[in-house]
């Protein structure tokens, strides 16, 4: 148990040689994670479209716009600490605020994330204290819950998406076989397990023995599963290769990695972290900390060109500001097969930038709207159409 609130605490704070860089015609793509590349610049509005949307803010709506999930008519944004959860619409207009935080058999103690599923009007909270899912409408009605799967090493889903109308798709990264599984939204059964092919399990961790309790550093979320293009790539980290999962559930491979992770200590893992029609968007981290500094995982960030079919470093600006403003990457959060990713950007320092003159187009008018206690500006990224 004292595993499990370790391992729990650390989620929730993270909540954190040179080559020819020519790609040979693969019917996969081949990373080399110990390969370095200079650095391109890049404006990310050249490869995405933006979209930007102001959280109204009153007060019973104030919140650093941690979203959970977007549809097509709502945005589900969340107070972990209070447990309330706020509800937009897509334009952000404050809808209303649920809260079911309790000790009770229809509530939630913590609410880790929350999955929209806007075709059957529920929103499914993942309380990872409970190993438990608690399905609500978007009035806040509890309607049923289900259990984490058991066995195997799981402890609880980290990742929970809408798969399609009948099912979640979910990751367990402490699960020692199968972790990528799909469940129902019923009853929470076991309907598909996806299994990735890999030796043994790896974790992109650190422990330290301190007496009874086992201290665990890690560099924070990382991307998993990632919807693209109507399909779903599945990551994990202890295989070597990223697979395609297509709609019939079979597995292709889309990238493979080397050298093989388990033939390296201490390991270099590849993590995805953005998908965009031109681009890849990667980094490596390295699996080493120092716990008298608290410092480690050091990491490199690259990409692949998929039009030039070459690797290469980046920056990537945002082209709605006037001076080089950059876009961390691996700061992105995913979302959907429409939305790749969102950012939440904070109202002071729109403000400040406005009065600098910074900004321009559709964010310009929105910071000229904000004050420095406004809510978040939620910046969304999607595909080019």
């Amino acid at each position: 148990m004292k595993r499990s609130i370790t391992i729990l605490a650390i989620i929730l704070f993270g909540m954190a040689g040179c080559g020819g860089n020519k790609q040979p015609t693969d019917d996969f793509l081949t990373v080399d994670v110990t390969a370095s590349y200079p650095k391109k610049e890049l404006i990310l509005q050249d490869f995405m479209d933006v979209e930007y949307i102001p959280l109204e803010t009153n007060d019973e709506f104030l919140n650093k716009g941690f979203v959970q999930d977007i549809g097509k008519r709502f945005i589900l944004v969340i107070n972990r600490d209070e447990g309330d959860i706020l509800i937009y619409d897509r334009t952000g207009k404050a809808l209303r605020k649920i809260n079911r935080k309790g000790q009770g058999g229809e509530e939630y103690i913590s609410c880790f994330s929350i999955t929209l599923d806007e075709d059957n009007g529920e929103m499914f909270i993942n309380d990872i204290s409970l190993q438990k899912i608690l399905v609500y409408d978007l009035y806040g009605k509890f309607k049923r819950s289900f259990k984490h799967k058991k066995g195997g090493g799981t402890l609880f889903y980290t990742d929970l998406f809408n798969y399609d109308k009948e099912n979640l798709i979910c990751y367990d990264q402490y699960n020692e076989k199968i972790p990528f599984v799909l469940v129902s939204k019923q009853d929470g059964s076991i309907t598909k397990e996806i299994k990735i092919p890999f030796k043994k399990k790896i974790l992109l961790q650190q422990q330290l023995r301190d007496g009874e309790n086992i201290n665990i550093a890690s560099p924070g979320p990382y991307r998993k599963i990632i919807a693209y293009k109507g399909n779903w790539m599945l990551s994990e980290a202890s295989s070597d290769t990223v697979y395609t999962l297509l709609p019939n559930h079979s597995l292709r491979p889309f990238l493979v990695r080397t050298p093989p992770i388990q033939s390296m200590n201490p390991g270099v893992f590849l993590m995805l972290r953005l998908f965009s029609d031109r681009y890849i968007f990667m980094e490596t981290i390295k699996n080493i900390y120092n716990w008298n500094t608290n410092s480690g995982f050091p990491k490199t960030f690259f990409m692949y060109d998929m039009q030039e079919k070459a690797f290469g470093g980046y920056t990537v600006y945002n082209g709605d500001y006037t001076t080089k403003k950059e876009i961390y990457m691996n700061l992105l959060w995913t979302v959907n097969h429409e939305i790749e990713s969102w950012h939440a950007l904070e109202a002071y320092q729109l403000v400040e930038s406005y009065k600098k003159g910074e900004l321009k187009g559709k964010l310009k008018e929105i910071a000229a709207t904000l004050n420095e206690e406004s809510n978040p500006v939620i910046m969304l990224i999607k595909h080019k159409k």
